[in-house]
Formats: C-alpha cells, sequence, structure tokens
C-alpha cells in the first residue's frame, strides 16, 4: 500500500506570504502593503511594526484601496494590494480592470483567504468565482500556490517583475510538496507525480488531495500523472497537450466553481489541441453552504477518496 501524503505538519500559506514579504520590505524600500482593514486576516501586524509607514489601511473601501495601490505603482512603487478575496475580486472588479489590468500597474493583487476558506461564514464569504473574473482580464497572470513554498517563490517572483498579478491565497493549512529553492515560473507546471493511465490537474489546497487519490489508485493497478497548475493564466499549454496525449484522459480539481477556472481554462486547450475524455471537479454552479472548508471540499466530491472514484469513472469512459 502507498502512504498518503504527510498532513500531520501544516502550514498557513499568509505566513509564507508575509515572511516573504518582511524580507523583500528589508531589502527594497519600495514594497508597501495597502489593506482594506485587513491587517489581522492577511497577518500584516509585524510588517506594519517594521515598516509603519508602509502601511495604508484604506478601511473597507476595496475599490478604493486599488485605486490606491494603482497610484503607489504610477509612483514607482511596488504595492502589494491585500484582502480577503471574494471582497478584492468582486467589490473592485471595475478598479482592478480599469486601474490595473488596463494599464499595466505594477499591482500586486493578494486575495487572502480565497475558495471556501471562510466556509463558517457562507456564501457571502466564499471566494469561488475570482479566477474566472480576474483570468477573463489581459495582463494579469492568475496564481494559486500549493504550498507555502510555492507562495514564497510567487511572491519574489511578483517582487521583481513589472505589471500586474493576483495571487490567491487560502488560510487552510497545507503540507510542503515543492521542493526547498523552487522558483516560481508564470505558465509553468509542475509534475508531482509521473503516471500513464490518467492526469489529475489541480492547485492551491487541492493538489495535495490529487496526489493523495493519485496513491489511493496506485493501489489499484492504475498509474496517475499528477500536476500542479498554479497558474491558471497564463496556463502551462504544452503539459496540458502532453498530459492528454500520454495519458489519454484528465481530471481537474479546483475550489472553484466549474465554471471559468483551472478545469474551464484546461478544458479550452484540450479541445484546441487534443480532445480527451475529462471531467472537472469542482463547486457545480451552486451557492456553498455554511460549514468548514475541509467539510464542503468533501461534500462537492473532492475527498482524495472521491477524487479517485472520479478517475475511475473517467477511464471507464476512457475505454
Amino acid at each position: 500500500m502507498s502512504a498518503p501524503i504527510e498532513t500531520s505538519k501544516l502550514h498557513d500559506c499568509r505566513d509564507a506570504f508575509v515572511s516573504t514579504l518582511e524580507a523583500l520590505g528589508e531589502a527594497d524600500n519600495n514594497i508597501v502593503a495597502v489593506c482594506n482593514d485587513s491587517v489581522g486576516s492577511s497577518k500584516l501586524g509585524n510588517f506594519r511594526d517594521k515598516f509603519p509607514d508602509r502601511l495604508i489601511n484604506v478601511g473597507i473601501a476595496e475599490q478604493n484601496m486599488v485605486g490606491v495601490g494603482a497610484g503607489l505603482a504610477n509612483g514607482g512603487k511596488t504595492p502589494f494590494v491585500c484582502g480577503a478575496s471574494p471582497f478584492l475580486t468582486g467589490r473592485a472588479l471595475e478598479q482592478i480592470k480599469a486601474d490595473v489590468a488596463y494599464s499595466e500597474a505594477n499591482v500586486k493583487l493578494v486575495g487572502i483567504s480565497a475558495g471556501m476558506a471562510y466556509g463558517e461564514l457562507g456564501a457571502t464569504h466564499h471566494s469561488i468565482e475570482d479566477f474566472a473574473w480576474i483570468r477573463a482580464l489581459p495582463n494579469v497572470p492568475v496564481i494559486a500556490p500549493a504550498d507555502r513554498i510555492e507562495t514564497a517563490a510567487a511572491v519574489k517572483w511578483a517582487a521583481e517583475n513589472e505589471g500586474p498579478c493576483f495571487l490567491r491565497l487560502s488560510r487552510v493549512g497545507v503540507p510542503d510538496l515543492l521542493p526547498a529553492g523552487h522558483v516560481f515560473e508564470p505558465g509553468k507546471a509542475n509534475r508531482l507525480r509521473e503516471g500513464g493511465d490518467v492526469t489529475l490537474i489541480a492547485n492551491g489546497v487541492l493538489a495535495h488531495r490529487a496526489l493523495n487519490a493519485a496513491q489511493l489508485l496506485a493501489d489499484h493497478g492504475i498509474s496517475c500523472r499528477v500536476i500542479n497548475m498554479a497558474c491558471v493564466r497564463p496556463i502551462d499549454t504544452d503539459e496540458i497537450i502532453a498530459a492528454a496525449s500520454e495519458t489519454g484522459a484528465i481530471l481537474t480539481c479546483e475550489e472553484h466553481t466549474i465554471f471559468g477556472g483551472l478545469g474551464s481554462a484546461v478544458a479550452e486547450v484540450v479541445v484546441d489541441h487534443r480532445p480527451v475524455p475529462m471531467k472537472r471537479l469542482g463547486v457545480p454552479g451552486v451557492f456553498a453552504p455554511t460549514g468548514s472548508a475541509n467539510f464542503l471540499l468533501d461534500e462537492f466530491g473532492m475527498a482524495a477518496e472521491s477524487i479517485a472514484d472520479s478517475a475511475r469513472e473517467l477511464l471507464r469512459r476512457k475505454g
């Protein structure tokens, strides 16, 4: 029997985000943070203490927050604009479109507690549309790291590269998956496990669940490839085409509605380049009920056992 991914040591990606931001801030006085009365949930307290003149709290005013970030970018700063993802993306979408994407402003949007991380607070606080909203905009890479290592690497990349991006972070603990020293490249996926029968593509908090599902399948003689697709836009077209060509079936898993997110992005590549049987796991076009994030993921068929069952169903379609 294969051992599951070790989950006794779970890490909050927000911690990796703020520790990396603080290190960047020490090296570069142009690094600033902007938030919407979310110093606590964004874990920016230590950044504020270290750099009191480089944290701007605009209060609960997300549209203004994005505008302030764009203004700072125009003045030569590198702003990380942080807020709960449902409010950063939903309330300020027009400002993100006009002030950030259209203007190609050097604004780093950081959606905190994305997906269903605020599970107990209900549908108003779930951020299961943000992939779709932001990836529809030109010029904005959309990134959902799988662990703290990839989070730190993505933050470093964002700070070092001119232009906007959207970094989607959960507050749900995840195990380490990427190797130490990992370097983030936009549009480049990571193959976490080799396999030839079926491919699982996931990101964020679903990556380690996909790996555990692959191990369950391996125990029954099914060879499953697992791809961490942290970058939803630009997406790794070559890796998707290779998966379709070499395994003949693709299953996507995401903490997002199945409309417009990772599954849709992968399906667009598959239908254009290498049509194969495919299934998308996610929230099936409904408002998620109230409950813990892990409960809701299980409820929508994204426990490791359920992912494995969906892969078996896909293999039956593959023939």
